[in-house]
């Protein structure tokens, strides 16, 4: 086989190979239209939750809370983390060391030209933020960075 023909099986193997975010498009419990989301959310929520965005740095009222609660999903209310999970990380967005296990879903992003785990509702499917492992090793060892417009926070009740 010539090389000019080996090149043409190849690239036809990858163009019928290759998946697309299309081809794979995730089903999840809580579907709207995008003008139904614009309608129930901020233009910052929908920008974080819906477009994937990210809230400036240190511009968030849930950052500097710390007491017990619960910090769910601003698109559909799934509790996502406990307040006692919660860690100042200094990067100027709410930082959590667990997530509640079974709401919050994981996928690759190469945005930034290198690999992160993105993390979404996985009710809704809106973006959160990332996940690293720089956290505090006393515990898992992970910082759950989250954007804070994708949160509503709820406190405890005192009993």
């Amino acid at each position: 086989m010539t090389l000019k023909k080996l090149s043409s099986v190849f690239i036809i193997c990858i163009l019928f190979s290759c998946q697309t975010k299309a081809q794979k498009k995730e089903v999840f419990s809580v579907t709207k239209t995008n003008q139904e989301w614009k309608t129930q959310l901020t233009e910052l929520q929908y920008y974080v939750l819906r477009e994937s965005g990210t809230e400036r740095p240190f511009s968030s009222p849930l950052n500097k809370i710390y007491e017990p609660g619960i910090y769910s999903c601003a698109g559909c209310d799934t509790p996502l983390f406990n307040g006692s999970d919660k860690f100042d990380s200094g990067t100027g967005w709410p930082s959590f060391d667990r997530e509640i296990k079974g709401n919050v879903a994981f996928s690759v992003d190469y945005n930034i030209g290198m690999a992160r785990t993105e993390e979404h509702c996985a009710v809704c499917g809106g973006h959160l933020g990332h996940v690293f492992n720089d956290g505090p090793r006393e515990t898992t060892g992970k910082r759950h960075c989250i954007n804070g417009a994708a949160l509503i926070f709820t406190p405890a009740k005192n009993e």
